[in-house]
């Protein structure tokens, strides 16, 4: 049976062949190896869907134990930090109305119309004495779960985040505890197979510096590379990201934020039931072959998840 997987338009597919080392005539062989090597782990249950694993091999550059590692590193960090990494529910807390606030926005059109999914992330519209940071981060990660099913430019070019910190206070940022920069980093470096190609920082305020020094160090060295504080200077990130491809509010042609949050509302409601899903999928700690991941250890103030070999 022909793999169950959206076809991509001739630009994107010239791209994966060309940049993800992606073979048209090998995928059926590809994503059945993959399969394969699940089905062989006792520790292991993950969503299945031809669509979703494909977006672990083309994030992973068809590299099969890089692709192995990366799906196990998801689904054993989501079941150890179900209140970080798994959700269930766009209806139940805060979700909505956060979502309705608007400071996530993932833009309609990609860089360079072909190029990389661009997200807004405006941390000042959710006050900091009504939400958590991590109730935030949960919103942009379901968003992000989403597109991993549905959005082919995202999956093939990318993600650039923009952090505007327009109206934002100290208080936002010291909600973002080095642990827990810890664990979202790892996630979204070495568990999500998105692949973040920049992101920058815009309308910086006091106390940025201090905090964006001490969470750097934690992210790799590729990572870093690829970070960008701008200040003030909107010219910097217009340089990088013409301002055509920002959303009306910063200026631009790229979508507007009450346009954006109502096409996403419906998009929460058609994934009810495959949210609601999640609680069935994760990984068996008592099952892994060989010696139980020490995650205290491995997320202490000394500890890095970095040290687990999955494959």
């Amino acid at each position: 049976m022909a793999p169950q997987i959206r076809p991509l338009t001739p630009e994107l597919q010239k791209a994966a062949i060309e940049q993800l080392k992606e073979d048209p005539d090998r995928l059926e062989a590809d994503l059945q190896a993959f399969k394969t090597w699940i089905d062989q782990q006792p520790h292991l249950n993950p969503r299945m869907d031809d669509q979703f694993l494909v977006a672990f091999l083309r994030g992973c550059k068809y590299s099969l134990e890089r692709a192995k590692s990366k799906l196990d590193k998801f689904y054993t960090l989501r079941t150890k930090y179900p209140d970080y990494f798994r959700v269930t529910s766009t209806t139940e807390g805060k979700f909505r109305e956060i979502h309705q606030t608007g400071a996530i926005l993932f833009l309609p059109t990609p860089l360079n119309e072909n190029g990389p999914r661009i997200i807004i992330w405006r941390m000042g519209l959710c006050p900091a004495d009504k939400y958590h940071v991590l109730e935030c981060m949960r919103v942009a990660l379901v968003m992000q779960e989403i597109t991993i099913m549905e959005d082919d430019y995202a999956n093939v070019h990318g993600l650039i985040f923009i952090m505007d910190l327009k109206d934002a206070s100290a208080a936002h940022m010291f909600q973002m505890t080095p642990a827990m920069a810890k664990k979202f980093s790892v996630f979204s470096e070495e568990g999500l197979p998105l692949r973040p190609k920049a992101q920058h920082f815009i309308n910086t305020i006091t106390g940025f510096e201090q905090v964006f020094n001490m969470f750097k160090p934690m992210m790799s060295k590729k990572m870093q590379e690829r970070l960008f504080v701008h200040g003030n200077k909107m010219g910097l990130l217009t340089d990088q990201i013409p301002l055509k491809y920002l959303p009306k509010e910063y200026g631009g042609e790229n979508g507007s934020a009450p346009d954006l949050v109502a096409a996403w509302e419906k998009k929460f409601d058609e994934y009810t039931e495959f949210l609601n899903l999640n609680s069935e999928y994760g990984t068996d700690e008592s099952l892994r072959p060989g010696k139980p991941i020490d995650f205290e250890g491995l997320f202490g103030s000394e500890g890095s998840f970095r040290k687990l070999n999955v494959d």
